[in-house]
């Protein structure tokens, strides 16, 4: 290998010699421009998508309390459990389970409810109580908190928004 390196001519030798230090030296400076601009954005990013996917939870479990109370004709509870690890949403017709819902988030994930940590949905499309419940999904671990928003109305509609800070 080393007699067939010797016989070619000076130009082609140093062609393929690689890449120098200094130029390696500048494209890691360059690459690490780049990600100390982008990590900001990726955290926000990640906290956002984890309000979401707490408040696509709690909302699927109300949308199916909702549901069960007009299929099985009565009252049906949905109690969000806080103190428990995990925290926990739990569906209860007559003071029994129907079924129970692991509400899995981070250390930085709050979830705060206006007022009462249990909805009634009725057989008659309403819930209980005479006020609207708003459930506040908050996310701190990032430098943005971003907030998150289930709401249910008197007439049982659920809706979510995600908008401002917390």
């Amino acid at each position: 290998m080393n007699a067939s390196m010797n016989s070619l001519p000076t130009s082609l030798r140093t062609a393929n010699s690689g890449f120098t230090l200094i130029e390696l030296m500048v494209t890691i400076a360059v690459l690490a421009i780049i990600v100390s601009i982008a990590a900001p954005n990726i955290s926000t990013q990640l906290a956002n998508q984890r309000v979401k996917s707490t408040a696509a939870t709690l909302e699927n479990a109300l949308k199916e309390a909702k549901a069960e109370s007009i299929i099985r004709r009565q009252d049906v509870s949905v109690i969000y459990d806080a103190s428990a690890t995990p925290k926990s949403v739990t569906l209860q017709a007559n003071g029994n389970n129907i079924s129970s819902h692991t509400v899995s988030v981070s250390s930085t994930i709050s979830i705060t409810p206006t007022t009462a940590t249990t909805v009634v949905f009725q057989p008659n499309k309403l819930i209980a109580g005479d006020d609207e419940i708003l459930y506040s999904i908050c996310d701190s671990g990032s430098s943005n908190e971003t907030l998150g928003q289930v709401r249910v109305n008197k007439t049982a509609n659920i809706d979510t928004v995600y908008s401002g800070n917390c």
